[in-house]
């Protein structure tokens, strides 16, 4: 279950109505923030914008690659830790426009994360720590530590139980 809040709207769909949610000129800087992120090529600068001027919470050493998309009305939503890979082209939202209502919900992505290109995280979802996520999921549902998971819709593809007793195999202990 995703960890989001509603926000009913009465008059036409929530996105007509965005700017009674977020400032307009929040957004003209998110964006500008977001789109300079996505084209640089220099990891700590791009985490030095999403910490500066997106208020976003990045951990040391986590890598964002070229295009990923964070939320441009609600990037301080997103939360980041150590050691992670989030891959080429992936989507992270932290908000949803819906016809008679608004939800937000923050995205806690863990420590030592994979998470594969083209890869769209919904808001209010948790990634624990150690997890891999495959190239191209739907994140639509919080992700257990140290699991491996894929598809649309996403299902658990090993656990980290499963992927321990596998290396154990794979290296000849027991």
């Amino acid at each position: 279950m995703r960890r989001t809040t509603r926000y009913a709207v009465t008059e036409a769909n929530s996105l007509w109505q965005v700017y009674k949610t977020v400032p307009f000129w929040k957004v003209i800087k998110n964006f500008i923030v977001i789109q300079m992120a996505r084209y640089t090529p220099f990891l700590g600068m791009k985490n030095w914008l999403y910490r500066t001027f997106l208020r976003m919470e990045v951990g040391e050493k986590a890598a964002v690659a070229l295009m990923v998309m964070m939320d441009i009305m609600f990037p301080e939503k997103i939360k980041i830790g150590k050691n992670t890979v989030i891959g080429y082209n992936t989507t992270i939202l932290a908000h949803e426009y819906l016809i008679q209502e608004y939800r937000l919900g923050e995205v806690h992505i863990g420590s030592n994360v994979m998470i594969g290109a083209n890869t769209t995280i919904l808001p209010g979802v948790e990634i624990g720590d150690g997890a891999v996520v495959s190239a191209g999921t739907l994140v639509h549902k919080d992700i257990p530590a140290g699991s491996f998971v894929g598809g649309n819709p996403m299902r658990i593809i090993k656990t980290k139980a499963e992927l321990e007793k596998r290396e154990q195999e794979d290296t000849g202990e027991s």
